[in-house]
């Protein structure tokens, strides 16, 4: 009830607008007749139960009222779900074939491979348990429980026999799941149209030397010179990895952190292969904070599949040519943004060598009344006789007579962090040392810049 005071002092009295149920907004669209007719009631009022039993069938009316139960709380049961396929499958769409319950919905899902695989981690990112180490109750590094502590409350009224069992359900707290990549590249080939896409890369050449794919340009080349065993199969898939962290929380005061790894199968010409429907996810990592630096172990599960692919192969049955072939796989890209550039290769880019294409060659500079980093002097990519060179006024005040910066390879990479050696887990807070020290996760030997060796090996990068 709200108190209005209008021009005469009067009170005015007017009733707050009723709050919508997003559950009941719909069902009241979808399926007239829920809405009492002719009587402005608010968008979200339900006739009532005595109402509605005589313009429904007797056999809809519990199933209903208990569906409207359901939708009232925060997230939809496994029950609620099953009566919302069982709603659907009566009322809206009677001929077509929808499972009859939400658990023969799961089971149909199974059956494309799309499950997943749950890998317990240590709660400070310094393993996570598999082979030997999957019924490990603690973390052999640091030797912290993988178990959530248990939380005592007290209770009014005796615990039920189903409240104890919950106490008594022990809770991970870091998991890592994990999708498997072999079988949902089997998928690919198992659809003939797709199939004969991932050998478009060969069949149509570049014929005006415009680059419109990852084929079109220098590195596909290259990685064609130095493995033509790989590059003779034109079906041999060649991905790329993009990578990035969210918080789902982030308009409220919630600390949390999501961070997936999305595979993308190049093979696909450019009007397919960034499509949503041909991503690949290969794993979610979820907790309270960023693995930052230990993202190299929740990388170890992806990086063992991937070898095997490279050296071994895995036999696939193309349905476009009605055969069976043995399939290789590489991984020739990374995608991600500068942050995800330091996480995942360990290259310091929050200070003045950030630029990975300049590495050591790059000039830093630093505002003098904001104290942030920004990169110029990049006339030095420019030909010896352009223009631009000798615009100091244009440009730092400078005249640039540096040349081009070298161009680095991977071997190039590697003798830079041969040195490096890497223990993973927050040493900083199992030390007690604040964060800002710079003695984290970072290993010995590291520069300045590089501050591990990552876990992507040239082997697997093609370079």
């Amino acid at each position: 009830m709200n108190v209005l005071h209008n021009s005469r002092n009067r009170e005015v009295t007017q009733d707050a607008p009723a709050i919508e149920n997003p559950v009941e907004l719909s069902i009241n669209e979808v399926f007239g007749g829920l809405m009492q007719e002719g009587v402005d009631v608010g968008p979200s009022h339900v006739v009532g139960e005595e109402e509605m039993l005589h313009d429904m069938p007797a056999s809809n009316n519990k199933d209903l009222f208990e569906f409207l139960g359901d939708g009232r709380q925060e997230l939809l049961s496994d029950k609620g779900m099953t009566m919302i396929l069982d709603l659907l499958e009566r009322d809206a769409f009677k001929f077509a074939k929808i499972p009859n319950s939400f658990y023969e919905a799961k089971k149909t899902i199974k059956k494309l491979c799309l499950d997943y695989i749950k890998m317990y981690a240590c709660p400070n990112d310094c393993m996570f348990m598999r082979e030997d180490d999957v019924n490990a109750e603690t973390c052999k590094y640091c030797h912290t429980s993988r178990w959530k502590p248990k939380k005592e409350r007290i209770k009014d009224h005796a615990p039920t026999t189903s409240e104890k069992q919950k106490k008594n359900r022990k809770k991970p707290a870091k998991i890592l799941r994990y999708f498997p990549l072999k079988p949902r590249l089997q998928r690919l080939f198992m659809c003939s149209k797709i199939a004969e896409h991932m050998t478009w890369h060969a069949e149509d050449g570049n014929k005006d030397g415009t680059i419109r794919h990852l084929r079109d340009g220098e590195a596909w080349e290259r990685f064609d010179t130095t493995s033509p065993e790989f590059a003779s199969n034109p079906r041999n898939v060649r991905l790329g990895l993009a990578s990035n962290g969210f918080n789902p929380f982030g308009t409220m005061s919630t600390n949390y952190s999501i961070w997936h790894m999305v595979l993308v199968p190049y093979n696909l010409p450019p009007w397919l292969c960034m499509k949503q429907p041909n991503f690949i996810l290969s794993m979610i990592i979820l907790g309270p904070r960023t693995a930052g630096n230990n993202i190299d172990v929740y990388l170890q599960p992806l990086i063992m599949e991937l070898n095997g692919l490279w050296w071994e192969g895995v036999d696939i049955f193309d349905s476009s040519k009605d055969e069976m072939f043995r399939m290789r796989a590489t991984l020739m890209w990374t995608v991600s943004d500068f942050p995800g550039l330091d996480i995942l290769f360990g290259w310091n880019t929050h200070a003045g060598l950030a630029c990975p294409s300049c590495n050591f060659d790059a000039e830093p500079c630093r505002l003098r009344h904001s104290r942030k980093w920004c990169f110029i002097g990049h006339c030095h990519f420019l030909g010896r006789k352009h223009k631009f060179r000798i615009m100091r006024h244009r440009f730092d005040g400078n005249v640039e007579e540096r040349t081009r910066p070298k161009k680095l390879s991977g071997s190039d990479i590697l003798q830079q962090v041969k040195d490096i050696n890497v223990t993973f887990g927050r040493q900083a807070e199992l030390n007690g040392k604040s964060k800002q020290n710079g003695k984290g996760s970072v290993g010995e030997g590291a520069t300045q810049q590089w501050r591990k060796k990552h876990i992507l090996r040239p082997s697997i990068l093609g370079v």
